[in-house]
Order: C-alpha cells, then sequence, then structure tokens
C-alpha cells in the first residue's frame, strides 16, 4: 500500500485543512469584529490621543464645574480606547483600563504638581499662560492651532532625547489654569488586553471549535466510521453463523485492508465449514457403508448357525457340510473385511512404515503372477509383463507396492474375459515411474470412473456382484493410499475392451 493511500494520511491533512480553514475563519472574524468596535475612536498615537480627551474634559469641566468626570471618561471612552489615565487637581485618580502602576501615577501627579508651580518654561509656551479663549478653550497658538503641551519634560526623570518614558500627557486646562493631565501609555498592559480581546476572542474560538469539529466530524471521520460500522456488522453476522457474510473492501487503504483480511478470514471459514459438512457425509456414509458389508456375512452366518441349530432340522452330512463351508466363507470374509478397513485406516492416517528401496520391478511383477495363476488357470486368462528397456527397478517400499499391485490383477481379473490377456508394465514418464495394470474387460462407464476409488462405491452392478464373490469393495482405495504415501499418485482410463490402472511414483533408481 502507497504512503498516500492510508487512511492515516488523509486524516492528517484534512484535520490539518480544517484548522488552517479555522484559524482564518477566525482571524477574519476577529479583524470584522475589533473594525466594528474601533470606529469611534480614530487610529492615532498616545500623544494625540490624550491631548484630545484633555480638551474633552476641559470643555466638560468649563460647562459644568461639578462634572463627575471618571464617569464621563468611562462612558465616552471605556468601550473603544486603549487604557488611560487622568490625574485632575483636587479630584481622585481616573484609570480607564487600567489598574495603572503606581510608580506612573505618581510620577503624573508630581508633573501636574510641577507644572502648576512653574507654569513658564522653555519650550513652544514659553512667556504665556494658560489663558482661556473662545468658550473657555485654550487659546490657538500661530496658525490657528491648538498650543502645544506645557513644558513640563523636564520634568521626567527617565527621558532621552526629550521624549517622556510613559508618554508626552495632555494637559487639562481650564479657564486658564492647568487642573490635570491626561496620560495614554505607548504600550496597553496587559491585563487591559486581557480583558478586551479575551470574551471575543473566546467566543469566536469556540464558535470556530465547534463548527470546525462538525466539518471534520462529516468529511473525515465520518466516512471512515461508516467503513469500520460495516466491517462490525460483517463481523456480528459472522459471528451469528452467516458465512455469507462479507465488508465492502472497496479502497486502498487500512480500512479496505482490514475488510479484505476479513473477508478472505470469512472464505476460509466458510471453506472450512463446508469440508466438515462433507466429512461429516463422508464419515456418515462410511458407517453406513461399513456397518452393511459387515452385516452382510453376518447375517449369512446367523442364517445358516440357526438353521444347523435346529433340532427338529434332520440335515444330512452332505448339506451340513455344505453350510458349515458356507459359514466359514463368511468368516474369511468378515476377517478381510475387517483387515482392510485396519489397513485402510493405518495408511490414511499416516501409520505404518513406508521404507523405500530399489525394488527390481520383474521381481516385483513375477511375485504377482505367481499369486494369481491358478486363479488366471480356471478363468482361461493369460498375464504378462511389459517393462520398459533399461528400467530395471523402482524406489518404494516392495510389500506396499506388491498389495497395491495385487489388488490391481485381482480387481482386473474378475472383469477379464475367458481367452483374454492382463498386461503388468513398467515406464517412465516425466522423471517419474509409471506401474500400470491392463485387462480387456467391458470397460468401466464414464459417470463411475471419478468414484471408483471411494470405499464400498457399487455403483457398477457387475462390480458389485463379484464385489460380493470375494471383494471386500475397499481394494482399489487401499492402491490409492498406498499410491499417496509413495508421494505418487493413481489414475485410470477405461473404454469397452481396455482398462488401465496406473500407479505413479515420482522417484526413480
Amino acid at each position: 500500500m502507497k504512503w498516500h493511500h492510508s487512511l492515516y494520511w488523509r486524516i492528517a491533512v484534512g484535520f490539518v485543512a480544517c484548522l488552517a480553514l479555522l484559524l482564518v475563519v477566525q482571524g477574519m472574524l476577529f479583524v470584522w469584529v475589533v473594525a466594528r468596535g474601533g470606529n469611534r475612536v480614530p487610529n492615532q498615537p498616545p500623544e494625540r490621543l490624550a491631548q484630545a480627551i484633555a480638551v474633552d474634559i476641559a470643555q466638560g469641566l468649563q460647562q459644568d464645574a461639578a462634572l463627575n468626570v471618571e464617569a464621563y471618561l468611562r462612558q465616552e471612552y471605556g468601550a473603544d480606547a486603549p487604557p488611560f489615565f487622568a490625574v485632575i487637581a483636587g479630584r481622585p485618580d481616573i484609570e480607564v483600563g487600567g489598574p495603572f502602576p503606581d510608580g506612573m501615577v505618581d510620577d503624573a501627579r508630581a508633573r501636574l504638581a510641577a507644572m502648576q508651580r512653574n507654569p513658564m518654561g522653555p519650550g513652544p509656551t514659553r512667556g504665556r499662560g494658560f489663558a482661556p479663549g473662545p468658550q473657555g478653550s485654550e487659546p490657538p497658538g500661530p496658525g490657528g492651532r491648538m498650543p502645544g503641551p506645557p513644558p513640563f519634560d523636564r520634568f521626567e526623570p527617565g527621558e532621552r532625547g526629550g521624549r517622556p518614558r510613559n508618554g508626552r500627557p495632555g494637559p487639562i486646562v481650564v479657564n486658564g489654569q492647568l487642573e490635570g493631565l491626561v496620560v495614554v501609555p505607548p504600550q496597553p498592559p496587559f491585563t487591559f488586553l486581557l480583558a478586551r480581546y479575551a470574551p471575543t476572542l473566546a467566543g469566536v474560538a469556540l464558535t470556530t471549535l465547534v463548527v470546525g469539529a462538525l466539518v471534520a466530524t462529516l468529511l473525515i471521520f465520518g466516512p471512515a466510521r461508516q467503513r469500520l460500522r460495516a466491517v462490525e456488522e460483517a463481523a456480528r453476522r459472522l459471528g451469528a453463523g452467516d458465512l455469507a457474510a462479507r465488508a465492502p473492501s472497496s479502497g486502498r487503504d487500512e480500512v479496505a485492508a482490514v475488510a479484505a483480511a476479513f473477508n478472505s478470514m470469512a472464505a476460509d471459514l466458510s471453506a472450512r465449514a463446508d469440508a466438515l459438512a462433507a466429512s461429516d457425509r463422508a464419515r456418515r456414509q462410511l458407517l453406513a457403508d461399513v456397518s452393511h458389508e459387515l452385516n452382510t456375512p453376518v447375517t449369512a452366518m446367523r442364517g445358516y448357525l440357526e438353521t444347523l441349530s435346529m433340532p427338529e432340522m434332520a440335515l444330512d452330512e452332505t448339506t451340513r457340510a455344505r453350510y458349515l463351508a458356507i459359514i466359514a466363507d463368511e468368516t474369511g470374509r468378515l476377517e478381510r473385511i475387517i483387515g482392510d478397513l485396519l489397513e485402510l485406516a493405518r495408511l490414511e492416517g499416516g501409520g505404518g512404515s513406508v521404507r523405500l528401496a530399489p525394488v527390481p520391478i520383474e521381481e516385483l511383477f513375477g511375485r504377482v503372477r505367481a499369486r494369481h495363476e491358478r486363479a488366471l488357470g480356471a478363468a482361461g486368462v493369460t498375464m504378462r509383463t511389459v517393462i520398459e528397456p533399461g528400467l530395471s527397478s523402482v524406489q518404494g517400499d516392495r510389500d506396499r507396492l506388491e498389495q497395491a499391485l495385487q489388488n490391481l490383477a485381482a480387481n482386473a481379473l474378475r472383469y477379464a474375459p475367458a481367452g483374454s490377456a492382463i498386461e503388468l508394465g513398467g515406464h517412465r514418464r516425466r522423471g517419474g515411474v509409471v506401474l500400470s495394470v491392463t485387462d480387456e474387460g467391458s470397460g468401466i462407464a464414464p459417470e463411475h470412473l471419478p468414484h471408483l476409488f471411494d470405499r464400498f462405491y457399487k455403483a457398477d452392478a457387475a462390480r458389485a456382484a463379484r464385489q460380493e464373490a470375494g471383494g471386500s469393495g475397499l481394494g482399489l482405495s487401499i492402491v490409492k493410499a498406498i499410491a499417496e504415501r509413495h508421494g505418487g499418485s493413481v489414475s485410470v482410463t477405461s473404454e469397452p475392451g481396455r482398462t488401465v490402472f496406473e500407479i505413479q511414483l515420482k522417484t526413480q533408481n
């Protein structure tokens, strides 16, 4: 999975984009609020603002000597102007947007006292007092302008280059007399800024946070949550027994990978469930087949034994001997069935050792011929061997390979017509060795070929009849198990007049 397909990468990019959008929106709202709130106070330097406030106070006092200056200033400037304070002779200090350091206020008081004691001094107003002008305001200076502040700079302890440390105060002049000073500090106190803008910033931040959380939930986490819920729902359905439950696996991120892994697990569980169901059906069928096969000779034996034990039945010696012979045959058949079942269980369960060693093929075929020599003569069938030149032996277990070939030869002998031949062959194929048994019987119908190696398969009526005569119905199943224990396989091809069973082994000498 590529990095840009990752769900975490997409969430991170979406979160950063959402955060940037929130910051832009918050900044725009803050600028708008500040712009709306600052329309009544011009954007001017602290000195000029101090002079404007001082003139406003002077005009108010000139009109009403009992004016509540503090209430007036808070009403007019408390909401919009930067913080300032005013010191007026005979009145308490007035702080708007404060509080201010005591040293700064005391310094302004000292300035005011010094200026009242020495109203004349160096500066632009030297040689003139504060004579009242029209409407009680200050007299205009040259060119009709308002006169500059009185010469108080020399009383500033921290001045540098003629500039006061805490800003240039604005004089409050009433009827030509200096009554007080207005000071606007160049830098507002932090507490003022916090009190002034904290509610606005908090409101804007809270609004943008709520809106941003909703946007992030809908656009970033909402789709991922829906897909995870789909995986959760599929898991619940699978846990409830719905093996067809699958999760949507579209996409190439982590959620899609989890969904794909879940679907793979669900498919594997479904396949295992199907295999278990098939295995259970096979087990039940095997039990039924075994019960049937064991019941057939047991039923026959019971019938003849009951007949022999009946006192009212007067049997001659010939009949009695025939009944006993039948019982002996059924007993032998029962032993063969039980033996073959045990043998097949050992082979399929991995039990029983397989000792691999070079086995001469000619000797192996000779033992098979010798074993069936009398049956071949009685049936009028011949047996020949055909071995590829240069092929002398095969790697395998002598006894197991002989057992497999004996079963195939006995099966061929049951179907071979009189006057025909059975061929035992050995040749190379694809780096391995093939041992084959061929007969010239009537052949096997194609629909029966896939089931020939199943236990107790009886779809072929001819085969069933011959099996009742002496076979256990497990011979071909044992051949398949022996071939697989050698790492090989067994196959069959058939047509009218020719049926070939082949055991292919992967190793050779």
